[in-house]
């Protein structure tokens, strides 16, 4: 051996030892000194390695050149001990320190350099079996960092040398240990997959896995996670289908399952399910799953591991397995198309409507052969807790991705001369006001004041509840500081009466004390900040939420409620008399309250309940907007295609917001895989399947069951959408929701009654024919419930009700005709379970807060009659007739001119216009209580609302879609096409879609605003 240069400590100062290592390593290699020189030192940098994170962290540092000198000596070198200790080396590296360092292995061509030293290696005969390990084992772990690693291995023929190896010494646990860790990795290449599939790997894996064996526990588990990757290929997975692998993996989990009693080995276990998982992506993999009665397996053994919550891994695995195979089944209807067909006076060309008009009767659009389909995408799956499904991308027809498109349009779609038969749409522009009751009765001349005018601004929550937090408080409340106006302005009445005498006092009171300070806010000054920080808020009103435990008798008339008297044609035990006829000429009818007992709060209310000829309901509803009586006479003139003559409860007797807050339902874990499992029984135990119809829209001669403990459902009331129920338990039933008008899609929206409940009981509800990949019911999201037998007890509100409330794909499938053309989908479900406190109740179910067409035009009828004309401008014209017959309510608000003064006037129609429209969407009904709010508000007597009429004039669409809302629908009109859309091109729609009234005047109805050449917001 030849003297070394051994480099002493002092020349290290500014260098570490490793360093130093390094720089004699490269010099020898450009040298080409002998081999026992490199064999030193890299035994050297080894010790180091292994014994000092410092020196790893230093050969991999950004700018090191360590790394390239380990590669090239690795490269170059023809001597074996050198040789295995840079890969020693190696592996210290990759070893420790996560994914970066493999990461700076790969970026310096280390995956190259060592596949090709692993064809060098296996040259030699026999091949050296420490090398083989060394080399396995670092690319196993640097072969995940590199993109290009599975075609840089067939390249090079690495694949058939590591399987060679493998059949070769099956029995040398530790050379086929690494080996088998690198096919994982050789299997994430979809193309090395089938090639190794080819050549017998399968059937090799399955000669290392076997039943229970506290032996070789970790290279049982690396085979299972091989075989796992290598069954994602549809043609290892046909293999091992042929062979009948599907049997053995199931005998081997089951045993498996048996004797590991101190879940040591879970992971195991978990590695064979997941060959199962893999295997079933295919049809005949799950074929096979099902004759081999996995379903059962899988069921049973699950059920043991939900004590145990380690084991919740197998659990979701084995839900996720028996979910895909669970067989698919065809929704119970004889079409997906509505049960209500209304006949289009234009039946579209092309376009969704078309296609199902142009449907032969003969074809099944409620299944097709491609429900089962063969091909399961796998990439898209996600394996959560909440939700196990594959990630649906639809497309959805609603939103526009073409950005020209979404360009606003620059010419208007009808010429000047063809708007003008809109002008009756704005009589405030042409009406001179002599017939009117103005607050000046003698004209004055129009003053202007040299103030340039501030901004209008809008209070929003947070600036009233830190303005003024005793406007917080429960119900009406007027405010104090009403800004009267000019001279006259303590004579001018209210804007909106209201009913208490005591507010009135309070109001006039306040007014004469603050009418000095506000007699100089005119029509044309803004508005004081102070002022708008201290304006109240204008809502329902409620009751105070202490009541609201036990809310007695004499609370009641404490707050001296509306009364509302209900009457029915039927004969009740529990009432002396009722009226045989409840509404005179169309006959409208309610449900049958007056058969069932009336609950309440004490002894005293029973026997005045039981001793009226009446049943009274008292109903608390805030600023006086809902009438029934009105709300009945309104409900005869709405025009729906099932021509209902039923009315709801909820909206006959009103509601008001609930005196307590309702927080967001926290799902308890595990509720998911719970009413998974529950829906796998129907599979495992048919015979506790009850399947018995008790509503069916399609079937107008079928007859409610007269059992008494079947819960009665009902849907045929304004809104109102269910189409069938199915028991299939006792206290279990599945609902499906009726598609929109003319389309075959579109279930979200819910609205329904039920009746005929037990108190105590647990009865649990799915609605099995959702569309959308996920919901909020995931996330605490409640359904609605409104009680009857509450609100007679002075507790007439929407409750968020249901526990175990969980949202996820099913077993129905849903044909490519629903679908869109897309092959293999399903349906989703929405299950939640019910308590109901009252015996025999009427309870009312809903996706969010209804508000219905009828109830819309009771509001407005409200508003008018209770608004003073001499302070505000308020008119309802019709927009148009819709398809159905119903009219389309177009609002206008503004304020009175002051005077009939030819400046005031002027003023007046010079004011720009601000446009608002809602319900565009039928189903989203938070628009409509928005919008209601908007209008009290506009309406108020507050000092914002009266400065912002007094400076636009308010055009208001409230409801852009009345057909969609009377007729339960969730987003398209009668036409099936989504309303939204068509506005995003509103010339084209007037042309394309002249049958469609609400299309055709809307846009028009803009041009003239903006013809007018005032200023127009919307």
């Amino acid at each position: 051996m030849s003297k070394l240069k051994v480099i002493s400590e002092k020349s290290l100062s500014n260098n570490s030892r490793v360093v130093g290592l390094l720089a004699q390593l490269e010099k020898i290699n450009t040298e080409s000194s002998e081999s026992d020189t490199a064999r030193y030192v890299t035994s050297k940098i080894l010790h180091l390695a292994q014994s000092q994170e410092k020196t790893r962290r230093e050969m991999t540092a950004k700018g090191s050149t360590g790394m390239e000198v380990l590669l090239s000596t690795l490269e170059n070198t023809k001597d074996l001990q050198t040789t295995l200790n840079i890969l020693s080396i190696l592996v210290e590296l990759v070893s420790a320190g996560g994914g970066r360092r493999a990461s700076f292995l790969v970026t310096k061509g280390g995956s190259q350099i060592l596949l090709q030293l692993l064809v060098n290696a296996s040259k030699e005969s026999p091949p050296n079996e420490e090398l083989m390990v060394q080399i396995h084992s670092i690319l196993a772990k640097i072969g995940p960092k590199d993109k290009k690693f599975g075609v840089k291995a067939r390249i090079n023929g690495a694949l058939t040398i590591t399987l060679n190896l493998v059949k070769q010494n099956l029995q040398n646990h530790r050379l086929v240990l690494p080996c088998l860790q690198l096919l994982r990795v050789y299997s994430a290449n979809s193309v090395n997959s089938v090639s190794l599939g080819k050549n017998g790997v399968v059937e090799l894996l399955f000669k290392i896995i076997g039943p229970f064996s506290k032996k070789n526990s970790g290279l049982m588990k690396v085979a299972l996670d091989t075989l796992a990757a290598l069954l994602k290929s549809k043609t290892n997975a046909r293999r091992a289908v042929d062979r009948g692998y599907v049997q053995v993996l199931l005998t081997i989990y089951v045993d498996w399952h048996r004797h590991d009693n101190r879940h040591r080995n879970m992971l195991i276990r978990k590695g064979i399910l997941q060959s199962l998982k893999s295997v079933t992506n295919i049809k005949l993999g799950r074929k096979a799953f099902i004759d081999a009665n996995g379903m059962k397996i899988l069921y049973n053994t699950s059920q043991e591991c939900l004590a145990v919550r380690t084991l919740d891994p197998l659990v979701n695995t084995s839900s996720l397995i028996m979910r895909k195979c669970f067989p698919k089944n065809r929704l119970p209807l004889p079409t997906i198309k509505s049960s209500f067909h209304f006949q289009l006076p234009v039946i579209p060309v092309t376009g969704p409507v078309a296609q199902l008009y142009s449907l032969p009767p003969e074809v099944d659009d409620v299944v097709d052969e491609s429900d089962d389909n063969d091909d399961i995408d796998l990439e898209a799956e996600n394996e959560t807790e909440n939700e196990d499904d594959v990630d649906q991308n639809f497309k959805n027809d609603d939103i526009e991705t073409d950005i020209n498109k979404l360009k606003p349009q620059q010419e208007p779609g009808r010429t000047i001369e063809e708007l003008k038969m809109y002008e009756h749409l704005f009589p405030e522009l042409v009406d001179d006001f002599q017939d009117y009751d103005l607050i000046s009765k003698e004209p004055k001349p129009f003053v202007f004041e040299g103030k340039v005018r501030g901004p209008i601004v809008v209070p929003t929550a947070g600036e009233e509840a830190s303005g003024n937090p005793g406007n917080l408080k429960k119900g009406v409340v007027r405010n104090a500081n009403v800004s009267p106006k000019g001279e006259e302005g303590d004579k001018k009445p209210t804007c909106m009466d209201v009913a208490k005498e005591d507010i009135k006092n309070n109001d006039r009171t306040s007014q004469q004390q603050l009418g000095d300070q506000n007699r100089t806010i005119t029509s044309t000054q803004g508005v004081n900040n102070d002022i708008v920080k201290a304006l109240d808020r204008i809502t329902l009103q409620n009751i105070p939420s202490q009541t609201a435990p036990g809310f007695t008798a004499g609370a009641k008339k404490d707050y001296n409620l509306p009364l509302t008297v209900l009457t029915c044609t039927k004969a009740c035990p529990h009432m002396a008399a009722c009226g045989n006829v409840l509404f005179e000429g169309r006959t409208v009818q309610l449900g049958k309250l007056c058969c069932t007992g009336v609950e309440t709060e004490d002894d005293e209310d029973t026997e005045s309940v039981s001793s009226v000829e009446q049943a009274s309901v008292e109903v608390s509803d805030g600023p006086t907007l809902h009438d029934s009586d009105l709300y009945i006479e309104i409900v005869k003139n709405t025009k729906s295609v099932p021509e209902y003559s039923e009315v709801a409860y909820p909206d006959y007797f009103g509601h008001i917001p609930p005196p307590f807050k309702e927080p967001i339902l926290e799902r308890p874990y595990g509720v998911q895989r719970t009413k998974i499992a529950q829906d796998i029984e129907r599979l495992i135990h048919q015979s506790d399947i009850i399947d018995r119809v008790v509503y069916d829209l399609d079937n107008p001669n079928y007859t409610i069951p007269e059992e008494g403990d079947i819960l009665k459902f009902n849907s045929k009331f304004e809104s109102g959408n269910l189409r069938k129920v199915i028991q299939i338990r006792k206290n279990e039933y599945d609902l499906i929701l009726n598609s929109d008008i003319n389309s075959n899609h579109y279930h979200q929206w819910f609205y329904f009654e039920v009746s005929g409940m037990r108190p105590g009981v647990a009865y649990r509800f799915n609605i099995i024919n959702c569309e959308k990949s996920n919901s909020q019911f995931n996330y605490g999201m409640q359904p609605l419930m409104y009680s009857v037998q509450e609100a007679l007890n002075a507790r007439p509100w929407w409750i968020r009700v249901g526990t175990d409330i969980c949202y996820y794909k099913n077993h129905f499938s849903r044909s490519s005709v629903a679908a869109g053309g897309q092959k293999g989908k399903s349906y989703y479900t929405i299950t939640f379970t019910v308590n109901f406190p009252h015996k025999d109740d009427v309870c009312y179910f809903a996706y969010h807060y209804p508000y219905t067409y009828s109830t819309l035009q009771m509001h407005l009828q409200k508003l008018e009659s209770a608004h003073n004309p001499q302070q505000i401008y308020f008119r309802k014209d019709v927009l148009c007739e819709t398809l159905s017959g119903n009219t389309c309510p177009l609002v206008t608000i503004t304020a009175m001119p002051e005077s009939n003064y030819y400046e005031h006037i002027c003023q007046f129609r010079n004011r720009p216009y601000v446009f608002l429209s809602a319900r565009v969407h039928p189903g989203e009904t938070n628009a409509s209580w928005v919008m209601k709010g908007t209008l009290e508000y506009l309406m108020s007597n507050n000092p914002t609302a009266q400065s912002l009429r007094e400076s636009y004039i308010f055009k208001i669409v409230p409801m852009l879609n009345p057909d969609g809302v009377i007729n339960g629908k969730f987003i398209v009109i009668i036409m099936a096409i989504p309303e939204r859309r068509m506005y995003l091109c509103m010339a084209a729609a007037s042309k394309r879609l002249y049958g469609i009234p609400v299309i055709m005047q809307l846009p028009a109805m803009l041009w003239k605003m903006e013809d007018t050449g005032l200023c127009l917001r919307y």
